[in-house]
C-alpha cells in the first residue's frame, strides 16, 4: 500500500471516529437534556422534539441535498470526506440513539456535550471534510471570505440554535448556547494545534545584537526588513521572527538585555511552513 492510499485510510478512520463522538454528544447529553445544537443537527433535534423524527435518518436526508451545493465550490478530496463524514455521522446516530449515561446535571451535561462535539467536528475538519450543513457553510466562508472556520461555524450554528428558543426554552437555550461556545474553543484548539505560534517584529538600535543572541541562544532565523522612520527619515532595519509560545519569554530576555528602549509587536501566527517548522509538501 502506498503513502498516499495509506493516509487516506487514516484520514477515513479519524473522520469515522470524529463522527462516533459527534453522535455520542447528540444521544447521550443533548437529546436527554432537551438542549439545542446547531446548523442541520440542531433542525433534525427540532424536528425529534416535534414529531419524533430519526435524527440520523433526516440528518442524511438534509445534508445529501447540501452536498449538492458544496459539490460545486469545494475540492474533490473535501466533497469525498464530507460524504464519508455525513454516512458515519447518520450511522452512528442511529446506532446510539438508545445509549445512555447516568447524569442528570444538565450543565456538566451541556459543557460535555461541547466537549464531544468540538473534539469529534475538529477531527473531521483537520484531515480536510466537513459535516456538511452549516459546515459546508463555513468551509466556503474560509475559503472565499478568509473566515476562521470555528467561528464562522459558530456563527451559523448560532443562527438554528437560537430558532429553537420557543420549543427547548429559554434556560435550554442558554445552556446551548454554553455549549456551542465550548465545542467551538475546542474545535479550534484541534484544528489549529496544540503548538501556535508567534510573529514577532522588533525595532531596535541593537538589532545586530539581538539578532546574534536569536540565532545562537535560540537557534531561530531572523528575517532583516528594510525601512525607515517617517517622521525622520532614518534608514532603519527591522526584525521579523516567528517562534513558538514557549519561545516568546527567552526572546523578550534577550531583546531587555540588548535594548530596553526597543519597540515589538507580537502577533498570532495559525500556520507556519518551511525551514525549521513544518514541511509545505505535507
Amino acid at each position: 500500500m502506498d503513502t498516499m492510499k495509506k493516509k487516506v485510510l487514516l484520514d477515513l478512520l479519524i473522520i469515522m471516529a470524529g463522527a462516533l463522538l459527534f453522535a455520542l454528544a447528540i444521544n447521550l447529553f443533548v437529546i436527554p437534556n432537551e438542549l439545542g445544537e446547531g446548523g442541520v443537527t440542531g433542525i433534525t433535534i427540532i424536528l425529534y422534539y416535534l414529531f419524533g423524527w430519526s435524527p440520523g435518518i433526516v440528518s442524511l436526508i438534509f445534508n445529501s441535498f447540501l452536498l449538492l451545493i458544496g459539490y460545486r465550490f469545494l475540492d474533490k478530496r473535501t466533497v469525498v470526506y464530507t460524504i464519508a463524514a455525513v454516512i458515519f455521522h447518520s450511522f452512528f446516530l442511529v446506532l446510539t440513539e438508545s445509549w445512555s449515561i447516568a447524569s442528570d446535571e444538565i450543565t456538566v451535561n451541556a459543557v460535555f456535550g461541547g466537549l464531544f462535539a468540538g473534539i469529534g467536528i475538529g477531527m473531521i475538519i483537520r484531515v480536510g471534510g466537513t459535516t456538511a450543513g452549516t459546515a459546508i457553510l463555513a468551509r466556503l466562508a474560509n475559503k472565499y471570505l478568509d473566515w476562521n472556520i470555528s467561528y464562522a461555524l459558530l456563527f451559523f450554528d448560532l443562527i438554528v440554535a437560537f430558532s429553537s428558543y420557543f420549543i427547548i426554552g429559554a434556560q435550554a437555550l442558554m445552556l446551548t448556547i454554553i455549549m456551542l461556545y465550548i465545542g467551538t474553543k475546542v474545535m479550534d484548539f484541534i484544528i489549529e494545534g496544540v503548538n501556535p505560534k508567534k510573529a514577532v517584529t522588533i525595532i531596535s538600535k541593537e538589532q545586530d545584537k539581538i539578532a546574534e543572541q536569536v540565532n545562537v541562544l535560540m537557534d531561530r532565523g531572523v528575517t532583516v526588513i528594510y525601512g525607515r522612520g517617517y517622521y525622520t527619515k532614518t534608514p532603519q532595519e527591522i526584525l521579523y521572527i516567528v517562534i513558538s509560545k514557549q519561545e516568546l519569554s527567552q526572546l523578550k530576555k534577550i531583546v531587555k538585555a540588548a535594548d530596553k528602549s526597543a519597540f515589538i509587536t507580537i502577533h498570532d501566527v495559525r500556520d507556519v511552513f518551511g525551514e525549521g517548522f513544518i514541511d509545505i509538501s505535507k
